[in-house]
């Protein structure tokens, strides 16, 4: 079977949606647009009917309205981490539905008891992303001890002067203590990058639920959680988002680190409580913290959490190389178009 015909919608260019219409195929719901050679893939993939939300910028997601429009009667959704897949969707999508697939690790966005009361497969990229995240929160690590964005904004703002011994000091990690909360994939990639920085002398130590047998490869020793937040210099973030790990960086937790601690969070925002981060700093706590994550995403301009010199935001960017996201993207697919044909998907979250 071949598509009928290719027929883009009447909508002006930007927000809207591009369909390929045909009554009899099985329709796939992409929410956003993929990286070159991923959107071919699923361009050009036999005996479907895709439905893609466009937009004119690269961060504007679906609206909520739209997305429940869109998803009617679709047999599968290929979503982002900015969807939310509830109670409502899967009511407005129907018993067609087959599979959602998201171009992500991370799946919290999605409530997996409804999948699984309606015998919806789920799937998802793992191990795609490990490098790519695991070079940006060392370079988060590296970029607030020596104390990065106060010294570009140094530069741009006309405040660099003549040398003097004691500017921007910032801290070298020489013999310091690593702490990787969450020895997965991603936190010993990072743990293996910056044991060379710690030198002969320096520790790694990591919280997990068991024992992770690679940790013995780079000295990595097993603590308890409390013990770590209390003896770490640096402490990295790399744990999955749950029940159990949401908001676990709180106040007193915060109170219990070492006052010129350096955090990294490249996992999940709401990992940390962040009125609570806030109000840690305001009371001089922390030597800096660096956020690929945050609550809300993307973060206002004015939040109080960006009036600390000492912190440092980018904009979810940890898996944002080409390779990457474009193999994110294939294995998405390739999820979808599985799915859809009722076989087990090839990177499925086990129930």
């Amino acid at each position: 079977m071949f598509r009928n015909c290719l027929k883009l919608s009447n909508l002006k260019p930007g927000f809207g949606s591009r369909k390929i219409y045909s009554s009899m195929l099985p329709k796939v719901l992409l929410t956003k647009s993929l990286p070159p050679d991923s959107q071919k893939l699923l361009e050009n993939a036999k005996d479907i009917e895709l439905i893609q939300w466009k937009s004119d910028g690269e961060v504007q997601s679906i609206p909520r309205e739209k997305f429940l429009e869109m998803a009617k009667g679709v047999d599968g959704i290929l979503c982002m981490l900015t969807e939310k897949i509830d109670s409502e969707l899967l009511d407005v999508a129907g018993p067609n539905l087959k599979v959602v697939s998201t171009m992500s690790v991370g799946y919290d966005h999605v409530d997996l008891n409804e999948l699984r009361k309606r015998s919806i497969s789920l799937g998802y990229t793992p191990g795609v992303l490990t490098d790519a995240v695991a070079d940006i929160t060392v370079l988060l690590v590296l970029a607030v001890t020596r104390r990065m964005r106060e010294g570009i904004q140094a530069v741009e703002n006309g405040k660099w002067r003549i040398w003097s011994p004691t500017w921007l000091l910032g801290t070298q990690l020489t013999n310091k203590t690593i702490g990787i909360v969450g020895l997965g994939r991603i936190g010993f990639a990072t743990a293996l990058r910056l044991k060379p920085f710690i030198g002969n002398n320096g520790k790694i130590i990591y919280s997990s639920r068991v024992e992770k047998p690679i940790a013995s490869s780079i000295g990595a020793t097993k603590v308890e959680f409390e013990f770590l937040i209390r003896k770490s210099d640096v402490i990295c973030i790399c744990c999955a988002m749950n029940e159990e790990t949401k908001e676990m960086f709180n106040y007193e937790v915060f109170k219990k680190m070492k006052s010129n601690v350096i955090l990294v969070n490249t996992a999940r925002g709401g990992i940390i409580h962040q009125d609570d981060l806030c109000r840690s700093l305001s009371e001089g706590l922390f030597g800096g913290i660096g956020l690929d994550v945050t609550t809300p995403e993307p973060l206002n301009p004015n939040d109080p959490l960006l009036k600390f010199d000492k912190v440092t935001v980018i904009p979810h960017i940890g898996s944002a190389t080409l390779e990457t996201r474009t193999m994110m993207g294939n294995i998405a697919v390739e999820n979808v178009l599985t799915g859809i044909r009722g076989e087990a998907l090839p990177h499925r979250v086990d129930d």
